[in-house]
């Protein structure tokens, strides 16, 4: 069964890492499985993502543009909740990129938008009709 299980994001700063990714995951569909000391791991479609910090840390921020991780995508079922995220981000923590050419950054055939958090995270969201 192909699929990813997991992803693990290393965060230098939990508290942070919990109010804008928590907003984001929380208004994607995301729910909560487990919360501790150093983390927390939010679940949906039988995957889930973990927000964690770690003594090995090689840095306090993340950069998309080094090698590694670029961006996230999520999936939605709806345009409105791709605009929803969008004109909300701002209040918890995440700024629109590509602004200029929302909602079709991508293309004529994709209705997304891009966020950047303020430790550099970028993640997308993308309408897919179901």
């Amino acid at each position: 069964m192909p699929g990813f299980h997991h992803v693990e994001l290393w965060v230098s700063d939990l508290a942070e890492a919990r109010a804008e990714w928590g907003w984001l995951l929380h208004e994607l569909g995301f729910e909560r499985e487990s919360e501790w000391s150093e983390g927390e791991s939010w679940g949906a479609g039988g995957a889930y993502l973990t927000l964690t910090t770690s003594p090995n840390l090689s840095g306090p921020t993340h950069d998309r543009r080094a090698p590694g991780m670029n961006h996230l995508a999520f999936q939605v079922s709806a345009s409105d909740l791709v605009d929803a995220i969008m004109e909300q981000g701002g209040q918890h923590g995440w700024r629109p990129l590509y602004h200029e050419r929302y909602p079709h950054a991508g293309g004529p055939d994709s209705y997304a938008g891009w966020l950047e958090n303020s430790s550099g995270f970028k993640a997308e969201v993308v309408a897919v009709a179901p």
